[in-house]
């Protein structure tokens, strides 16, 4: 209200992870640029970048950062049985075996068409998982589906059906056209801001494609905290997440895990009314301590407004706001209106602005 700069440090709240959202056009995928830019220039965090659309290409080539391209032509790989070693060597109770359970269950629940997953699917996909660990120093899926093809010829007849239902089911993701996961990872980062660009992976891919990649970055926020660096991590289109409640448990255990090994977790999404489907989304929006709110539609602003214990009279900041104008939800700091007119006539602003009309002037200068 006074136009003085906000500067605000997420890391003084007991739990930095967080949220930006906004209608298409509002400034999020800007805003989230910038606060990557500042955390670089200001901090000696790590910075990685879930993209779905090919939004942070740009930003990561200007600050010398690397983007791995998956799709199903590309050379790079990534094996979701990767397991992450326990960055906290006194901490006894996490075996990463176990904590593999969790996103194989999200993995098949994925791969069934968002099924449920009964309880005997999960005795199965459980054991094979033993088994295949137990067999193999670093397996993949192929392996996974040999030992699955190993235990349905010695199951009892009550569960063969039920492992030769999940073995058909994983077969087009080891030996059909969708095997992008079906190889050992040779994705080797040194660089301190890296994009994940999921882009081509296609939309049936791509929920599936996000879990992984999650998974596996995992290993990095890991060996950071071994180092003593913190670790940041973008996740746009995260509605993406809770389509199923398994994947959405699954993107739940790594928000609780995060905080306790130096991540920093933010995820971005337009797609706000999808993601209050969710029951444990607005579980996640009900306990977080930063939102970062753009403009909203009547129906989000009112079911946000709820959730967060905003008074309607605030929430008229994210009425058809102005693009980078909004709202800073912070737990006990407070809600700060803000209003970021970025200068547009700056090679930052040309680099990072993702306007269509811009993007084809940006082009033709090029």
């Amino acid at each position: 209200m006074t136009k003085n700069i906000i500067m605000f440090d997420r890391k003084r709240l007991k739990n930095p992870n967080g949220f930006i959202f906004g209608v298409p056009g509002s400034g999020k995928s800007f805003l989230a640029k910038l606060e990557m830019l500042f955390s670089i220039l200001a901090t000696t965090d790590e910075i990685l970048i879930l993209d779905p659309e090919r939004e942070y290409t740009s930003l990561a080539e200007l600050l010398g950062g690397e983007v791995i391209y998956i799709s199903e032509n590309s050379s790079t790989h990534i094996n979701p049985l990767d397991l992450t070693e326990n960055p906290d060597k006194e901490d006894n109770e996490y075996d990463p075996i176990k904590a593999k359970l969790d996103f194989m269950l999200s993995f098949f629940s994925c791969i069934l068409g968002n099924q449920e997953i009964s309880p005997i699917q999960k005795t199965i996909i459980d054991n094979v998982m033993h088994s295949t660990y137990k067999k193999y120093e670093k397996p993949t899926l192929k392996e996974y589906y040999q030992e699955l093809e190993e235990y349905e010829k010695t199951a009892a007849d009550e569960t063969k059906a039920a492992v030769a239902y999940l073995r058909q089911t994983l077969h087009l993701y080891v030996h059909g056209s969708m095997n992008v996961f079906s190889n050992p990872s040779n994705v080797n980062i040194n660089k301190r801001i890296v994009v994940y660009d999921i882009k081509e992976l296609g939309k049936n891919l791509q929920t599936l494609g996000m879990m992984i990649v999650l998974e596996n970055l995992w290993d990095r926020v890991a060996k950071n905290r071994s180092r003593g660096l913190g670790t940041r991590i973008y996740i746009d289109e995260m509605y993406l997440l809770f389509k199923s409640e398994q994947s959405a448990n699954f993107f739940y255990e790594l928000y609780k895990r995060a905080r306790k090994w130096g991540g920093i977790p933010t995820g971005i999404t337009q797609n706000v009314e999808d993601l209050l489907r969710s029951e444990l989304a607005r579980a996640m929006l009900s306990n977080t301590q930063f939102v970062v709110m753009l403009s909203q539609n009547a129906t989000d602003r009112d079911q946000l407004a709820r959730l967060l214990n905003i008074s309607p009279e605030t929430m008229m900041y994210v009425t058809n706001a102005n693009a980078g104008s909004g709202l800073i939800f912070a737990d006990e700091y407070g809600t700060i209106p803000f209003e970021n007119k970025f200068p547009s006539n700056t090679n930052l602003y040309r680099i990072i602005s993702t306007k269509f009309g811009e993007n084809l002037k940006k082009k033709k200068e090029e």
